[in-house]
C-alpha cells in the first residue's frame, strides 16, 4: 500500500503542504503558549506565511526548548489526553508528549504505511523485541502500525535470548523489529545451544535504533556481520518521538522514505539555511495532523543527505540517507571531525571486542578527548595496538583504549532508566 500523495510529484506533495501550512499555524497560534509568544516576539504575521519557503522566516524550536518549557507546547487539555509518552533523553531531560485519540490514529497510520513499505503483509507475524512500557513511544507505534496492516504480532519485549528462541520455536514469526545488534546476539545464542535459526521463517528484521547502512548505503560493518551469518533482508528506519513520524527503507536500500502528509522535512546548515542535495544537513521537521503537542521547525540534532530522485519502488517522496551523527555529539580529534557511529563501525569489526562504549572529555589543553573502554578476553599490548591500527587506518587517528571487565562495560551501557543501550558518554560539558 502506497498512499497517493507518495506517488505524486515533489511539486504536487510540497503545494499539498502548502494548502496544510496555514491551518497548522492557526492552530498553533491559538493553542500554544510557546509559540503564541514566539509569533509576537517576531513580529509574525502567521496570514502571510502561506509558502515553504516563507516557513523560513520562522525561528528553529530546538531540544533545549522543548526541556525548559516542555507545558507551554502542549495544545490540549488533560481531558483530551489518552496516552504519555517521554523521550529517552539521550542528549538531555527527557521530555513529556502528550497524546490524543487522533496522534494515536496518526501514529497507527503513520507505521502501518512504514512497515507496508517495508513489504510487510497480512501474511506476516512480526516478533516485536521492543518494550511497549516505561512511556515509550515506539513499541506502543509499532503494534498499533502491526494491527492496522492486519499481519500478527507477538510482543516479546528486548533482550532474553532464551524467550526469543522459545517464541521463534512456538509461533514461526516471519519477521522481527528489533535493534539490530541484538540479532548478532541470538544468533550468538543459536550457534552455542545447537539451534538451526536458518530453518526458521524469519525473513526480513525491521531494524531500529542504530544505522545498518554507510552514506553510500552499501552495508555497515554492523549490517554486513549479520548478513554473513544470516541472509535476512534488513530495513534501516530512522524515527523520534518528536516527529511521531518514521522514515523507512523499501526494497531498494536507498534511503528512508518520507511520508509528505505527516511531516515537512528541511535540511539546514549551522546558519539554519537550507542545504544543497550534495551537503549534509540538519533534519528540521514541522509535524502536520499532531493534536497535542504539533512541533514547527524542530530541529533534531541529526545530520544525514537526503535525495530527491524518483524511487526504483514507484514512491517520489524524498528519502533520508543514513544518519551520519548527532550535531551535538560532533568531535574535535587531533584536527579530525568525528562523529560517534563512524567509532562503532570500527569497533565492530574488530574480532575479540565483546562490548564496548566510548567517552569524551576535555583534557588539560582545552580539546577533546576520547576514550574507548573495550571488554575482551584478550588485554594484552598487542591487541591493544591492532585496535588503534583500525583506526588509523579507518579516521587516520586513533583515541585511547582502555580495557574494561565486561560486565561493568555492560552496566555503563544499559543504565536503569534508559530505554536503550548508551555507546556514547559525552563528559566534555562535566569538565
Amino acid at each position: 500500500m502506497i498512499p497517493e500523495i507518495e506517488l505524486k510529484s515533489l511539486e504536487e506533495q510540497r503545494a499539498f503542504q502548502e494548502r496544510k501550512l496555514p491551518d497548522l499555524l492557526a492552530y498553533l497560534s491559538e493553542k500554544s503558549v510557546y509559540y503564541r509568544e514566539l509569533f509576537a516576539e517576531h513580529n509574525i504575521d502567521i496570514k502571510s506565511i502561506n509558502s515553504l519557503e516563507a516557513l523560513q522566516s520562522i525561528p528553529v524550536t530546538n531540544k533545549e526548548d522543548l526541556q525548559i518549557r516542555n507545558q507551554d507546547f502542549v495544545c490540549v487539555t488533560p481531558r483530551e489526553i489518552i496516552d504519555y509518552i517521554t523521550t529517552s533523553g539521550t542528549l538531555g531531560d527527557p521530555v513529556t508528549f502528550p497524546l490524543t485519540d487522533k496522534d494515536l490514529e496518526r501514529l497507527a497510520y503513520n507505521e502501518y504505511i512504514s512497515f507496508a513499505c517495508a513489504q510487510g503483509s497480512t501474511d506476516d507475524i512480526y516478533q516485536l523485541m521492543t518494550t511497549m512500557d516505561k512511556r515509550f513511544m515506539a513499541g506502543l507505534a509499532y503494534f498499533m502500525g502491526i494491527r492496522k496492516l492486519g499481519a500478527g504480532v507477538v510482543r516479546v519485549g528486548g533482550g532474553i535470548p532464551e524467550l526469543q528462541w522459545d517464541t521463534l520455536k512456538r509461533i514461526n514469526p516471519t519477521a522481527f523489529v528489533t535493534v539490530p545488534s541484538f540479532l548478532l546476539k541470538l544468533i550468538e545464542y543459536a550457534e552455542a545451544n545447537g539451534i538451526d535459526y536458518k530453518a526458521t521463517q524469519i525473513n526480513k528484521a525491521i531494524c531500529i535504533g542504530e544505522s545498518l547502512r554507510n552514506e553510500d548505503f552499501t552495508l555497515s560493518t554492523l549490517g554486513e556481520k549479520i548478513k554473513e551469518k544470516w541472509d535476512i533482508k534488513l530495513y534501516s528506519t530512522y524515527a523520534s518521538t518528536e516527529m511521531s513520524t518514521a522514515f523507512t527503507e523499501c526494497e531498494a536500500g536507498l534511503g528512508g522514505h518520507h511520508h509528505p502528509e505527516l511531516v515537512i522535512v528541511e535540511f539546514l546548515d549551522e546558519q539554519n539555511q537550507p542545504v544543497k542535495e550534495d551537503e549534509a544537513g540538519e533534519v528540521v521537521i514541522t509535524t502536520l495532523g499532531v493534536e497535542g503537542m504539533p512541533l514547527l521547525r524542530f530541529k533534531t540534532g541529526d545530520i544525514c543527505y537526503h535525495y530527491k530522485d524518483a524511487c526504483s519502488c514507484g514512491r517520489k517522496t524524498i528519502r533520508l540517507g543514513p544518519i551520519i551523527g548527532r550535531k551535538k555529539q560532533m568531535i574535535k580529534y587531533k584536527g579530525t571531525t568525528l562523529y560517534p557511529p563512524a567509532l562503532y563501525d570500527i569497533l565492530n569489526d574488530i574480532n575479540g571486542i565483546q562490548n564496548y562504549l566510548v567517552e569524551v572529555f576535555t583534557n588539560e589543553l582545552g580539546t577533546d578527548e576520547i576514550v574507548v573502554k573495550v571488554g575482551s578476553k584478550d588485554n594484552s599490548p598487542r591487541f591493544e595496538k591492532e585496535i588503534k591500527d583500525h583506526f588509523r587506518a579507518k579516521l587516520r587517528v586513533a583515541p585511547k583504549i582502555k580495557f574494561e571487565d565486561v560486565g561493568l562495560i555492560d552496566k555503563l551501557k544499559n543504565p536503569k532508566l534508559s530505554r536503550k543501550p548508551v555507546l556514547f558518554h559525552d563528559l566534555r560539558t562535566l569538565a
